[in-house]
């Protein structure tokens, strides 16, 4: 399958600002726009973006007019989500109907936007980026290093992402010389959600990557336990297990842990823990549908592309 590659950023640019799951506070739509702003980018967002809704930020309808117009719009460089949540997978029946465009432009989210990524990933065959809201860009929220990070990827001025803090968690592992293969994933509920439809994602032939917040240890085995009686494990090139944060017992305890290990020794796929992505303070961004590199040795590292034109 050949991806498409967005073009880089550069000032000027128009950003479409989308709000496919939950709502946020008006001051942190501000504070979106004054962080594009700052960036030198036009932001477009919405006059009735944010709307009284018993669930999400506006009903199904508007956020679905609002993204198909970001998606679609000539005129604009990005679509970037404004906050995670859950709403996305609603709309996926109605995007499924559109002509995808001949060209592809960055789009950025992470959590509840994983099913817009495995959808533009699978359907429309665009490399995406899983990195931070813009609600969490506009409270400052992110580290000067990091916030610089991102942007050198999202302008052209850095090709890649490298991870070299990684982990090996099982012998498979250990074993590792060198692995070309496409990313995919996200947020683990997300991907387990979309099991059973249209959009489901597949391991086979690719790294996937996973990040959760709040789930505690035997939903995460639940979940990867469907995951391999779904056969979404089969053929997969690795398993790559971001940050994973919350989920303590009523003791008090947490099962996270063990959990993964026993997963480590009963997958015979490599698995890797150390990518620093998910909702923790740190929120490294992942290109995905770019064929990454995994180098294993002493010190394992994965190597990114972009995503974007060159």
């Amino acid at each position: 399958m050949t991806m498409k590659k967005w073009r880089p950023l550069k000032a000027g640019d128009v950003v479409d600002v989308v709000a496919p799951g939950y709502a946020t506070p008006r001051e942190a739509v501000d504070g979106a726009r004054k962080f594009l702003t700052k960036w030198g980018l036009i932001p477009r967002i919405p006059r009735d973006l944010i709307a009284p809704h018993f669930l999400h930020a506006h009903d199904d309808e508007n956020r679905l007019a609002h993204l198909k117009r970001a998606l679609l719009a000539e005129d604009s460089a990005a679509v970037w989500c404004l906050r995670g949540g859950y709403g996305s997978n609603r709309l996926l029946p109605a995007l499924a109907k559109l002509k995808a465009p001949k060209e592809a432009k960055l789009f950025v989210g992470i959590s509840d936007i994983t099913s817009l990524h495995v959808f533009l990933n699978r359907e429309w065959q665009w490399n995406t980026i899983h990195g931070p809201l813009l609600d969490r860009m506009g409270r400052n929220l992110l580290k000067p290093r990091d916030e610089r990070e991102l942007k050198r990827l999202v302008f052209g001025d850095q090709g890649e992402i490298e991870f070299s803090n990684l982990k090996p968690m099982n012998t498979a592992a250990t074993k590792v010389k060198k692995l070309n293969a496409p990313i995919i994933g996200g947020n683990l509920t997300v991907l387990q959600s979309l099991i059973g439809t249209p959009w489901a994602f597949e391991g086979k032939g690719h790294f996937l990557f996973i990040e959760d917040l709040g789930e505690r240890g035997y939903r995460i085995d639940r979940m990867l336990e469907q995951f391999r009686q779904a056969g979404i494990l089969k053929g997969c090139r690795g398993l790559l297990v971001g940050d994973f944060l919350g989920g303590e017992e009523p003791q008090g305890k947490n099962l996270i842990g063990p959990v993964f290990r026993r997963w480590a020794q009963d997958l015979d796929l490599p698995m890797f823990s150390g990518l620093e992505a998910g909702h923790a303070e740190i929120q490294r961004p992942v290109p995905f549908g770019v064929r990454a590199q995994l180098i294993g040795g002493k010190k394992p590292r994965l190597i990114i592309p972009s995503g974007g034109r060159g």
